[in-house]
Order: C-alpha cells, then structure tokens, then sequence
C-alpha cells in the first residue's frame, strides 16, 4: 500500500513514527473526449487569450483573485517560506472526544495509519486505549501543504485518521432555500411512515451496497469490446519543418504587404493633408493681393 506521509504522532509523552495511506479509491470510470470525425483525444491546452499564445509551466504563476478580475500574486518563493514554516511533521492529539459528538458533515477522507520502524508498541498502546476508553484524538495535521483538523480512532484493527473541515468550511442550514417551517402532520400519516421505517430497518451491511450504473457501464464496454466495436485513433501528423517554414514566410510576407499597405496610405494622406494646407496658403495670398 502506497504511503502518502510519514512523520510522528504524540499523545503525552508518547511519541510513534508512523505512516499514512489511502483508505478509500475513486472507482469512477473515466471516458475520454474524442473527436466525432477522427476519432482522435481531444487535447487541452493552456492558453493566455491577451497574447493569443500556448503558456508554459515556467510562465505560469499562483495568485488569489480578491475581486473581480483583481489579483495578489504570490511568487514561488513565498509559498516555499510559507511551505517551510508548517513543514513540522509531529501530530499531536489534542483532545479526546466521543464520537457521536461529531456530526457526519464535517468528516471529508479517511487514511489508514500503519507504525513505522521503532513504532510497534507505542502503535498498540494508542490503538488499546482508544478502544478501552471508546473515546477518538482530535489533531491537526498538515497533507500537501495544506493544514487540516482530523480524527484518530480504531477501525477494526487498525488505526484511522479522518480530515475533517473545520467550523468555518461548514456553510450556514439558514443558507439553504425554501426549508418549511414545523408544518401540522396528520396522526395516520405519521403512523404510517414510522411503519414503513420499521418494516424496512436492518443492520448496516456496507456488502450489499453496490454501484450499480458503474457496473452497467463496465458491462457495457465489455460487450461493445467483445462486438469489436471499437475505434483506434489515428496517428497524429509529425510537423513537417519545411511545411513550418513555408507557414511561417507567407505570413511573414502577409504581414509585410499589410505593413507596406497601411505605410502608403499614411504617406497618402499626410501628402492630401500637406497638399490642402499649401492650397489654403496660397488662396490667402490671392485673395491678399485682390484685397490691396
């Protein structure tokens, strides 16, 4: 199992190295776009719209918007002070809770906790005491950069570390529209919905729980795969250099006609425009002379 962190967590002055792994995977399928046409992957690309040109990593930069089209840009080197300043890897437990003190909405991903080397036995001690007590630590820890509040507790037979979102992450229920008030219930109707509720109360079998459009959908490209209807993607073109070339001076020559083009009608007018002065001059002076 891969491990995504390792570092130390400490209750008292029991301190055990330990390491962190996924405890859940996105079983998501993933499709690719094509093109209808060609049947080819579609490519994104990053692009600046102002300069009409492709951006490469080096020239990309992190930044908050704070209103509208208004950035504070934040320079590598920054975040890397900021990085360093959190960079403590020691988890300590701060408090320990009842569970069914923490309401559902703010658990967010769950990590398996193994010991590292040197770790075994202060692994068990934690692991005993959480069990013996029925209590979970409440931490922090800091996962790529960022810092989260989480949960230690047991899971079957393993440690269990759960980020959880913190207070201010939890929107507002008086934010959420068109909620009704207390409304009057019928007595029958509630009867009856407590009966439904009743006859279809069972023990939680996380087994019998299935995806079953995921499973559909595999059928589905299976069957497709079986059927041969597939498609293979065409090679895509090599960029052919002398083509590139060739590209690249016909716009060059493009663009030099549309310069000579626009050059020629400024000298035109300017020499209309000179033209018209030096008419407007000499007309005053025969009108002078008809004058004396």
């Amino acid at each position: 199992m891969h491990t995504m962190w390792k570092g130390t967590i400490s209750f008292g002055l029991v301190n055990i190295p330990v390491k962190l792994h996924a405890a859940t995977e996105n079983k998501d399928i993933k499709l690719r776009n094509l093109h209808q046409e060609c049947k080819t992957p579609l490519k994104y690309e990053r692009t600046c719209p102002v300069c009409d040109k492709d951006v490469d990593n080096e020239e990309i930069v992190k930044a908050y918007e704070y209103a509208k089209n208004k950035f504070v840009v934040l320079d590598k080197e920054d975040l890397e002070n900021l990085k360093k300043e959190n960079e403590d890897k020691a988890v300590e437990i701060m408090d320990f809770v009842k569970l069914e003190e923490i309401d559902p909405i703010y658990f967010e991903r769950s990590y398996f906790i193994s010991p590292n080397e040197g770790g075994t036995k202060a692994y068990a001690l934690l692991r005993r005491t959480l069990q013996d007590t029925g209590k979970i630590g409440v931490a922090k820890i800091i996962i790529r950069s960022k810092e989260q509040l989480a949960i230690m507790r047991v899971y079957e037979n393993t440690l269990l570390m759960e980020t959880i979102h913190f207070p201010d992450e939890v929107r507002d229920v008086a934010e959420v529209p068109n909620v009704p008030e207390e409304a009057e219930l019928g007595e029958k109707e509630l009867s009856t919905a407590k009966t439904l509720v009743d006859q279809l109360t069972a023990e939680f079998d996380a087994q019998k729980y299935k995806d079953e459009y995921r499973e559909s959908l595999l059928d589905l490209i299976e069957a497709k795969k079986n059927d041969e209807e597939v498609t293979t993607a065409k090679p895509q073109p090599t960029p052919d250099n002398v083509t590139d070339l060739m590209e690249a001076l016909e716009k060059s020559l493009e663009k030099t006609k549309t310069k000579k083009t626009t050059t020629k009608k400024k000298t035109t007018s300017q020499k209309k425009s000179s033209q018209k002065k030096t008419s407007g001059k000499e007309t005053g002076k025969t009108a002078s002379k008809k004058t004396s």
